[in-house]
């Protein structure tokens, strides 16, 4: 039997052991003065486990800082419309909302101005919504009366539970603010969204829609004025609105409304004479739905006139109001005070944005021949002035 007391295996190049040696035979080997210099030299080189771990927590955060610090400060050249970290595109004009809102509501103070406009008087204490069918009372066909309708008229009245003036619209005993909600492109990129929906009243106009655009337009509606060629195809544009309003412009408009209240569509042949496909649903209740008074397009027909005039502008025949003039108009008979928000076209710029939706531009305004949208800037121009109403976004 052969007993191993001395067993190591060398490095073939540098001859120290790679295994150590048996232990009854190893013995200690003094350290030289220079290798313990070294060896403490290395050690203090390493840090502690508590000052690694102090230093490993601190550049984690600084990893991390870099990472994140982008996404919740965006460099400022990273502009789009679409950045929901983009300024107001006018602070002072957000900032004087902002405060108009912090404001108590003061009483009649837009009709109270409306009556030192002598232009304008006619425009007080008018019918908001048509209560009853009067026959013989309608001296004009429609949009300034229902001459002519009053069949049409008397079989929409009979579909709708509550026409009229709700109680909740009343003025009595509380003052209300009004906001009107234009369809211009001054809108864009205001962050009025917020704003808006902190009116008592919200009034918006035909299609203009909500959906996708609550950070300048908000998101609530009161009443949203409109025609059927103009009513909103989407369901989700019907959301958080208490109220319709119908602007009259031919009888079939009367039949549509009945159609849409007792859920009974139109023929086809009655369909074919509208301009444009109109929706066979709205996802709202029978009692929300209302008649705009034909007085409020009369009267503002009436007063635009007068503009037109002052213009030199008297060809052409007539020129109804838009539904933005008289959604204004009708705002003063239901709110003690009244702003509005998009409104003015500025047809100096015509590649500038038509509505604050869309790609549309402004150049599209010359070809329109039904409204006179001249003096509807004169006379909204006017009521801004006079301090009737308040433009939110300045282009008035």
């Amino acid at each position: 039997m052969v007993t191993l007391n001395h067993l190591s295996v060398e490095d073939p190049d540098g001859g120290a052991p790679l295994l150590p040696v048996a232990a009854e035979t190893m013995t200690p080997t003094p350290v030289p003065h220079h290798q313990k210099a070294a060896l403490k030299t290395g050690r203090d080189f390493f840090l502690s486990r508590k000052e690694n771990y102090t230093l490993s927590l601190l550049l984690l955060i600084g990893c991390y800082s870099v990472i994140l610090f982008p996404a919740y400060f965006p460099l400022n050249n990273l502009s789009s419309d679409d950045n929901d970290y983009q300024d107001p595109k006018d602070l002072l004009l957000f900032n004087r909302s902002a405060l108009l809102l912090s404001q108590p509501c003061q009483p009649r103070l837009g009709l109270d101005h409306l009556e030192m406009l002598a232009c304008s008087k006619g425009l007080v204490n008018l019918p908001v919504f048509v209560q009853e069918h009067r026959p013989g009372t309608w001296n004009e066909a429609p949009p300034g009366g229902f001459q002519g309708a009053e069949e049409h008229l008397a079989l929409a009245l009979a579909s709708m539970p509550q026409p009229g003036l709700p109680l909740s619209l009343s003025k009595e005993g509380r003052c209300r603010r009004c906001v009107v909600v234009g369809s211009g492109g001054v809108l864009h990129g205001s962050h009025l969204g917020s704003h808006i929906d902190q009116y008592d009243v919200i009034i918006r106009l035909n299609n203009a829609p909500v959906h996708g655009f609550e950070r300048d337009a908000g998101s609530l509606t009161t009443i949203r004025l409109m025609y059927p060629e103009a009513a909103p195809h989407s369901a989700d544009e019907y959301k958080n609105t208490a109220m319709i309003a119908l602007v009259v412009f031919k009888n079939l408009d009367l039949d549509w409304l009945t159609s849409v209240i007792t859920k009974q569509p139109l023929s086809f042949w009655s369909k074919m004479w509208f301009w444009r496909e109109v929706v066979d649903d709205i996802p709202l209740k029978p009692e929300s739905f209302r008649i705009l008074h034909p007085d409020i397009i009369h009267k503002t027909e009436q007063v635009l006139q007068k503009y037109a005039q002052k213009q030199g502008n008297t060809s052409g025949g007539r020129r109804w109001p838009t539904s933005g003039a008289s959604a204004v108009v009708m705002a003063l008979q239901l709110c003690d005070q009244v702003s509005l928000a998009g409104f003015g076209y500025n047809m100096q710029h015509l590649k500038a944005r038509l509505h604050y939706y869309g790609a549309v531009r402004m150049e599209t305004m010359k070809a329109q021949v039904v409204h006179d949208v001249s003096a509807e800037k004169l006379f909204l121009g006017d009521l801004v002035a006079a301090g009737v109403v308040t433009d939110l976004t300045g282009a008035l």
